[in-house]
């Protein structure tokens, strides 16, 4: 841990080539660019594979011929996406607590961690389905939908839901290939779910015709699979880290609960805000609402590019800070920013140049195309503020400073509600994404501020 003296160590020992501190480990990869690549090219891959899976169940439900199944389905989605979104934090505090081990050369502390995480992903999961009477009752009454479809998708809840520990326990197990750079076994997982998901969806749906249902089995006929694959590829940490001392000493227990939780309220407060956003662009009007929606995709591209970078930053620097490194921490934080930078100043230019036909391709509504490219500079922009605070979330987050990422959130969402007060006001919905910018560079500013505090973390 940080702060406890180590043994001396040859050069060339430990993550980083020159590491002087923690256990051999053996040689290890130089910090280069190359290395951030190698971290942050299967991500990125992996998540362009996404939308993907949404488009294909969309389509193949949408050729029964009915709108009541497309929406079963869409409903169905986002409220297993919201209450599986509260557990998102599992995957940010297993990636630092595992990172930071590997870097002290402490490989049976790293699966222990795994092994902790993986267990209370589980057990959520499992309350999650003892529990889905009533919590589905709760989102139905929160988002009312009409009896057919509340119907269908009760049916495809029904099968979804149990795959809640599942899912939920994914998290764990990307936290740590992430932090063991072992993201093109996440690019595999992720391949090996997509094409599962869609042959069986092409064949219970289309082929056997079972509607809603099927869409949900394939799912969770996917989701199985691309668990089970997982699994196997962190047998080896599993088992060191079910055989290691303190396992579940109140210490680590401890740890683990407050790295997760400071994550967790810092993502309620992030998502929040962008709740807000939305509801505040509906009072707007429905063009306008509606023009917001399709450039909150432009938003989704950006997290989705940049977040390669932003884990690199992940497992890089919890690796140096747990090899007590801060020259490591300081190098690694510039490497990942500066190829985090690159890919914003990309992404700002592909939405300057074809931000108009992206917008054509997502809508077909002409007002909502309309109003969408008159507030498209916006999103040219937004790469360029929130780059700053993607890529120090990454930081921050490898270096287990979580209790500064929530304050910093916390002081984030104050100039963003303050910003909220007048902006739309005084210049209506572009007020609201400029308040939306103030958030972005508010988190960016304020942890810049702290990032002094990683590198003494690793002192």
């Amino acid at each position: 841990m940080a702060g406890q003296p180590r043994p001396a160590l040859r050069a060339g020992d430990g993550p980083f080539p020159d590491a002087r501190a923690g256990p051999v480990t053996g040689k290890g990869p130089a910090l280069s660019s190359r290395r951030v690549l190698a971290i942050a090219g299967p991500i990125v891959l992996s998540n362009a594979t996404i939308p993907l899976l949404g488009a294909v169940d969309t389509g193949v439900i949408g050729r029964m011929g009915a709108a009541a199944p497309i929406g079963a389905v869409g409903v169905g989605a986002v409220i297993l996406s919201a209450l599986y979104w509260i557990f998102g934090f599992l995957r940010m505090g297993t990636s630092g607590l595992v990172a930071q081990s590997r870097g002290a050369g402490e490989q049976a502390q790293a699966g222990a961690h795994l092994v902790r995480a993986l267990a209370l992903g589980l057990g959520a999961g499992a309350v999650l389905v003892a529990l889905q009477g009533p919590l589905l009752a709760a989102a139905f009454r929160l988002a009312p939908a009409s009896a057919e479809v509340e119907a269908l998708a009760r049916q495809y809840l029904g099968l979804r839901i149990w795959g809640a520990p599942l899912t939920i326990g994914m998290y764990a197990l990307t936290g740590w290939m992430i932090a063991a750079e072992r993201t093109r076994a996440i690019l595999a997982v992720q391949l090996l779910v997509n094409v599962v998901n869609i042959a069986l969806d092409l064949w219970l749906v289309l082929g056997l015709g079972l509607g809603v249902r099927g869409v949900a089995a394939a799912t969770l006929a996917a989701e199985t699979c691309g668990f089970a694959l997982a699994l196997w590829l962190a047998r080896g940490a599993l088992r060191e880290g079910a055989a290691a001392g303190g396992l579940w000493a109140r210490g680590a227990l401890g740890r683990m609960a407050g790295v997760n939780a400071d994550i967790m309220i810092r993502s309620v407060l992030l998502q929040g805000s962008f709740t807000t956003f939305v509801f505040l662009g509906a009072g707007q009007g429905d063009v306008t609402l509606a023009a917001n929606q399709v450039l909150m995709q432009f938003l989704q591209i950006t997290a989705y590019a940049l977040d390669g970078f932003a884990f690199a930053a992940e497992s890089l620097v919890g690796q140096a800070v747990g090899a007590q490194r801060p020259d490591a921490v300081r190098r690694a934080a510039v490497l990942t920013g500066l190829w985090g930078a690159a890919g914003a100043v990309l992404l700002a230019g592909v939405f300057a140049a074809a931000g108009g036909a992206i917008i054509d391709l997502l809508t077909s509504a002409e007002a909502v195309r309309q109003a969408a490219r008159l507030h498209l500079p916006w999103l040219v922009l937004a790469p360029l503020v929130g780059v700053a605070a993607w890529m120090l979330d990454g930081i921050f987050i490898g270096a287990t400073r979580t209790r500064e990422m929530r304050r910093a959130m916390a002081l984030s969402v104050a100039l963003y509600a303050g910003a909220l007060a007048v902006l739309p006001r005084l210049f209506g919905n572009d007020g609201l994404w400029a308040a939306l910018m103030v958030l972005n560079a508010a988190r960016g500013a304020a942890m810049a501020a702290l990032y002094p505090r990683v590198e003494r973390a690793a002192a």
